[in-house]
């Protein structure tokens, strides 16, 4: 244990299983968000189960005084402590007001579901005003009618949002991006892998939040809905769009930069000149124009700004396992094997080209030896998917993230030698 704990090399360890069958089922973790909190501490929140989509997951909160080398025991938010005890409660995402209350909005599953148990859900949510000690009651959030949603309105959408929310330069307001699965009454699934499950991309900006309102009352507009939602074609069947989990940055000329998987063989991108409410046609992630796509599967992909969350600094991270699925053998069905390894690509603003962030090559980040992890009763997770957030306090970069969705932990990033100079230019 000690020895896969650490062969990702971590620098902080946040969260280690017991691996019990005792206590809180605590063998599956992922969507890991680490956040500012209203106090100076690190604070976080993460999707816990027995395994991912199973009858026991549930949100956990934990924090960090000491810069995130100790971390409070999790402490249950939302959702089943063991299976039969609640409906579960998946994908927590955290928004903290001026003014310095914490709200956490989630996926309330109802007891039937659409497409996946953990992605159809009601949009719910609670709030702390006392630094995650105590929280409110859980609320709905009005969620619009989509196109792509089941036609029978006793199911709710089918909705994950996977980053943190992005507070907009010019007016403070948070933006979220979002997967919104299509209902199986609506599209047919033409392959039966879940690979080519009907999945689009759209937007969500949270308007009065700092104003400190009840859960059911925050009032959110809703951008690239409908038939204006992002989509990548999927392989073979131009017809299904396989175009997920966006990634959001600001770029110094006060655009928005959106970076989205895909199981196209590598991610697209988009950009948005008006804070989010309208986005381009999605193309190819190229290193730079003119060159070679990069290449991923149908995995995360993260993209973080090294210089915080304030502006657009110019200098980026992302992350990609740097081959198409088609890895040791294993093809892009095989989403649990072929996620892996982890590979940095440093971007940089480029401002008078097409592909307004150009990358180098990438290099090698992390990896493990190929041994899974889990609860003892399920096959473990081999998988390097980065459910993962990003943090930069005092000049300093972590990515925090689940190594096989069964530890969570930390690394820094070291800017400095990746971006050894202040020029911005490609």
């Amino acid at each position: 244990m000690q020895r896969q704990l650490h062969v990702t090399r971590p620098d902080y360890v946040v969260f280690v299983p017991k691996v019990t069958d005792a206590g809180v089922s605590d063998t599956g973790n992922e969507h890991f968000l680490v956040f500012d909190g209203p106090d100076g501490s690190l604070m976080a929140v993460w999707t816990q189960s027995t395994h991912e989509g199973q009858p026991d997951q549930h949100i956990v909160f934990a924090r960090s005084k000491d810069e995130g080398t100790t971390w409070t025991a999790p402490k249950i938010i939302a959702g089943p402590a063991r299976a039969g005890q609640g409906l579960m409660a998946s994908w927590a995402f955290p928004m903290v007001s001026r003014k310095g209350r914490i709200y956490v909005i989630y996926s309330q599953n109802v007891g039937k579901y659409d497409t996946f148990p953990h992605t159809t859900g009601l949009m719910n949510g609670i709030y702390s005003d006392d630094g995650g000690q105590t929280w409110s009651a859980p609320e709905t959030i009005a969620m619009p009618r989509s196109n792509r949603d089941n036609p029978d309105p006793t199911f709710p959408a089918n909705w994950i949002c996977w980053q943190k929310p992005l507070r907009l330069a010019r007016d403070g307001r948070y933006l979220a991006g979002f997967t919104r699965w299509t209902s199986k009454a609506v599209t047919k699934n033409p392959t039966g892998s879940w690979i080519s499950h009907d999945a689009r991309v759209e937007f969500m900006r949270f308007d009065n939040l700092d104003d400190h309102p009840a859960v059911s009352q925050l009032r959110i507009s809703w951008f690239a809905a409908n038939d204006r939602a992002l989509a990548v074609p999927f392989p073979g069947h131009p017809e299904v769009s396989a175009c997920q989990e966006p990634s959001l940055v600001k770029l110094p000329d006060g655009r928005l930069f959106c970076v989205m998987r895909t199981a196209a063989g590598s991610p697209f991108w988009s950009t948005s000149s008006d804070g989010g409410e309208t986005w381009t046609t999605p193309q190819r992630l190229l290193r730079r124009d003119g060159s070679p796509a990069l290449l991923h599967p149908l995995s995360p992909c993260p993209l973080y700004d090294v210089g915080g969350n304030t502006a657009g600094s110019g200098r980026y991270v992302l992350f990609i396992h740097n081959h198409d699925g088609h890895y040791q053998g294993f093809g892009p069905t095989d989403t649990s094997m072929h996620r892996r390894p982890i590979c940095l690509v440093t971007g940089r603003y480029a401002p008078d080209a097409k592909q307004p962030v150009w990358f180098d090559e990438p290099t090698l980040f992390m990896d493990h030896t190929g041994v899974s992890l889990g609860a003892p009763q399920r096959r473990g997770r081999i998988d390097l998917a980065l459910y993962s957030s990003f943090t930069v306090r005092d000049g300093r970069a972590v990515l925090w993230y689940p190594d096989r969705k069964f530890f969570l932990l930390g690394r820094v990033i070291q800017t400095d030698s990746l971006f050894p100079t202040r020029d911005q230019n490609p």
